[in-house]
C-alpha cells in the first residue's frame, strides 16, 4: 500500500493539473492560442529561470558521478538507432517518418521531466536531472534535427552552420551553462574567503525564484489546453506505433537495463532521473519543429497527445515498480 501511495503521490498532481487545463479550455477560460503563447513563455522565460536556480543550488558539483549521463546518452543512440529501420517499416507515407522518428527519442524532459523527478526524490532528484539536462537538452535537439533531415521530402538542406547556432541559442542550453560557470565563480571566491553568494541580492534572487515556480503549473496547463482529441483515422497505425515505442519500449529499455545491469552503480535519484528522460511523453516542441522542416506537423500534434496520456501509466507503473524493488 505504502508503494501504490508513493507512485499515486508523484503522479496525480501531474495529471489533474492536465485535466485542469483541459477543462478550462473546454469551458472557454483558455484558448488554444493563449496555451500557445504560455509554452513559449515557459520555454523562454519561466524554464530558463528554473534550470539555473536548480543548477546554482548544487553545493559540491565535483562529488557528482557523472556515469549515469553516460549511460542515458549510450543509451539515447541506442534508441534512435534502432527507431530508424522500425520507423522505415511502418510510415506508410514519406513524411510521417520525421514526425514519427521522434515519438522514439524525443522526451519532454525539460517541462514535464525534471518536475517530476522532484517528485520522486526530492532535492537530489532535482539536481541530478537538472545536470542531466546540459548533455541532454542539446543531445535531443541535434538528434531531432538528424532525424526530421534524413526523412526530409521536399529535398531541401540544413545547414549546419544554421543548426550549430541554433543549439548554442537554445534558452535551456545556455541557462544551464550559465548556471554552472555561475557556480564556477562562485567556487572562486569561496578559495579566496569571499562568503558572497547570489541569494544575497535579495530582490534578484526573488524574482528568480518567482520565475522558477511558475514552471510547473503554467507548462502543465496549457499542454492541457492544447488536447485534441479528435485523432485522424488515417493515421491510427502511427500513432500507435510511435505512442507504444515512447511509452512501453524505451522505458523497457533505458530503465529496464539500468535496473538489470547496473542497479548497485545507480541510486534512487539516477532512476527518477531515467523515468524523466525515457518514460515521459513525446516534447511538445517536436511539433513546430515538424512543421518547419516539412514534416508531418498533425501526426507530432497527435502523437504529444497520446503519448502524454499513456505516459500517465507507464510513469505510474514503473514507479509504483521500483518502489516496491527498494530503488525510492
Amino acid at each position: 500500500m505504502d508503494s501504490l501511495l508513493f507512485a499515486l503521490g508523484a503522479v496525480s498532481p501531474i495529471i489533474c493539473m492536465v485535466a485542469i487545463g483541459y477543462v478550462l479550455k473546454k469551458i472557454g477560460w483558455m484558448s488554444i492560442e493563449f496555451a500557445k503563447k504560455t509554452h513559449k513563455l515557459v520555454f523562454h522565460v519561466f524554464l530558463p529561470a528554473m534550470l539555473f536556480l536548480n543548477v546554482y543550488k548544487i553545493e559540491q558539483l565535483g562529488s557528482v558521478d557523472p556515469t549515469y549521463i553516460f549511460y542515458v546518452v549510450v543509451m539515447l543512440l541506442l534508441v534512435f538507432l534502432l527507431g530508424l529501420p522500425l520507423v522505415l517499416l511502418v510510415a506508410r507515407r514519406p513524411q510521417y517518418r520525421g514526425a514519427l522518428m521522434q515519438a522514439v527519442f524525443r522526451s519532454n524532459y525539460a517541462l514535464i521531466g525534471i518536475p517530476l523527478a522532484a517528485s520522486l526524490f526530492g532535492e537530489e532528484g532535482v539536481m541530478i536531472a537538472t545536470l542531466l539536462s546540459a548533455v541532454s537538452v542539446p543531445a535531443l535537439n541535434v538528434l531531432a534535427v538528424i532525424a526530421l533531415t534524413v526523412f526530409r521530402t521536399d529535398g531541401g538542406r540544413v545547414n549546419v552552420k544554421s543548426i550549430l547556432l541554433g543549439i548554442i541559442k537554445n534558452p535551456l542550453i545556455v541557462s544551464v551553462l550559465v548556471g554552472l560557470g555561475t557556480l564556477g565563480v562562485r567556487a572562486l571566491l569561496v578559495q579566496a574567503g569571499i562568503s558572497f553568494r547570489l541569494s544575497d541580492i535579495t530582490p534578484l534572487y526573488q524574482v528568480l525564484t518567482y520565475l522558477s515556480n511558475l514552471v510547473t503549473p503554467l507548462a502543465l496547463l496549457a499542454l492541457g489546453a492544447q488536447f485534441e482529441f479528435s485523432a485522424v483515422a488515417a493515421l491510427r497505425r502511427e500513432i500507435v506505433f510511435g505512442t507504444l515505442m515512447r511509452t512501453v519500449v524505451v522505458p523497457l529499455i533505458g530503465i529496464g537495463v539500468a535496473f538489470l545491469f547496473f542497479r548497485e552503480r545507480f541510486g534512487g535519484a539516477h532512476f527518477a532521473a531515467f523515468i524523466a528522460m525515457f518514460a515521459t511523453p513525446v516534447s511538445i516542441s517536436s511539433v513546430p519543429m515538424a512543421q518547419e522542416m516539412k514534416a508531418d506537423a498533425t501526426l507530432a500534434g497527435q502523437l504529444v497527445v497520446w503519448t502524454t496520456l499513456v505516459s500517465a501509466l507507464t510513469v505510474f507503473l514503473v514507479s509504483f515498480l521500483l518502489r516496491l524493488a527498494g530503488v525510492f
